[in-house]
């Protein structure tokens, strides 16, 4: 898939832009603070319906206006799909096709793409949160149903903390509600931990051999979901609900004594070793960015074999994050294979065959004109 135009109205910096894209490779060139960022982030909220950089939605909408809107045309292997988003203060409408859609989990996943910014090279050593985030986003965009199982798990998280807060410092809980909202808990946990463990096993198979070629064959990658250790991919939903309900139970004293929900899928975690050392802990900057650099393409790859097309890749200002090695390795990898969209603030140090090739976008203050050969 590649997005063939895009237009934005009130969006950002930007009152009113109209761009046609290559299927192949396009370079946002410009200072910074000019509006690089602004185009990329509005193609990722086009297929996410959310920022990466903000969740105030209002930060979207440009300064003293109502709303914003962005327009894309996406070309699919079974023709061309528009796809068009209003933000306002009161929330977010948007159209599949000239369709409004009731929901938006029913508008994410047309529009697949994989975000590289220099924030994801603090993937591997940044928190926890950051981790459960990208598991969250990446697997959102293939399963509509992990989206609402999500939702629903947040509200549910929501009403049972507020329950255990009521009752901080309590000896014991005896609240029919609270034993409702527990179920209610168990099962939806349940089903963001089996579809974390499933989308965990793919990236590993995607992003081991891509780690191998990027270190020469020097270094073996794992990558693991972190949950509760009773817990394993094998085990039937029963089995899950009973082990995850007896947890719960245990920590019933901790959780009361603390006000908050203490197990769950909110807690967990991902965990990444290279040549069986913990990386997070003891690994090398350069051995960081390798694995993060693998789980990007990784996830190509299994957008690829999950959706059938190959995803977008937006890569804000992080060619310049890159040493030459891995900048190869990376637009190699992408040559003729994928819709890619590169800002940076200049091309001048990026030495590759696939950059000599890009359309050249030059971004002013808001305002964008396509280089001329």
């Amino acid at each position: 898939m590649y997005i063939e135009r895009l237009a934005l109205i009130d969006y950002r910096n930007y009152e009113s832009l109209d761009l046609s894209f290559s299927p192949q490779i396009n370079v946002l060139i410009g200072e910074n603070a000019q509006g690089k960022t602004n185009i990329m982030e509005a193609i990722y909220v086009l297929s996410m319906a959310k920022s990466h950089r903000t969740s105030n939605d209002r930060e979207l909408i440009r300064w003293d206006q109502e709303y914003g809107k962005i327009e894309g045309d996406i070309q699919r292997k079974y023709g061309r799909l528009p796809l068009e988003l209003v933000i306002s203060k009161k929330g977010k409408k948007a159209r599949v096709n000239h369709l409004e859609q009731k929901r938006l989990s029913l508008y994410i996943g047309q529009l697949n793409v994989v975000m590289f910014a220099p924030e994801d090279l603090n993937l591997v050593k940044g928190s926890p949160q950051v981790r459960r985030r990208f598991l969250d986003m990446e697997i959102g965009q293939i399963s509509p149903t992990y989206l609402h199982d999500l939702l629903t798990f947040q509200k549910i998280l929501k009403q049972r903390n507020a329950i255990l807060k009521d009752n901080r410092g309590k000896q014991s809980l005896n609240d029919v509600m609270f034993d409702i909202y527990t179920e209610q808990y168990i099962q939806v946990a349940v089903q963001i931990i089996r579809k974390r463990f499933y989308f965990m096993e793919l990236l590993q198979k995607w992003a081991e051999p891509i780690h191998k070629g990027i270190s020469r064959g020097i270094e073996s990658l794992q990558v693991s979901y972190g949950t509760l250790k009773e817990l394993d991919s094998g085990q039937t939903v029963e089995q899950m609900q009973s082990i995850l309900g007896q947890r719960l139970l245990e920590a019933r004293r901790r959780e009361l004594d603390r006000g908050m929900t203490l197990i769950g899928p909110h807690r967990d975690d991902l965990h990444f070793f290279v040549n069986g050392y913990d990386i997070q802990t003891y690994g090398s900057q350069g051995q960081q960015r390798t694995t993060a650099l693998s789980l990007k393409l990784a996830e190509i790859e299994l957008v690829k074999q999950e959706v059938g097309e190959a995803p977008v890749l937006l890569l804000d200002d992080v060619l310049s994050e890159l040493d030459d090695y891995r900048q190869s390795h990376l637009l190699n990898t992408i040559q003729g294979e994928v819709q890619t969209i590169v800002t940076t603030t200049n091309v001048a140090g990026i030495d590759h065959e696939t950059i000599r090739q890009a359309d050249i976008f030059e971004v002013t203050a808001g305002e964008v004109a396509k280089r001329e050969e």
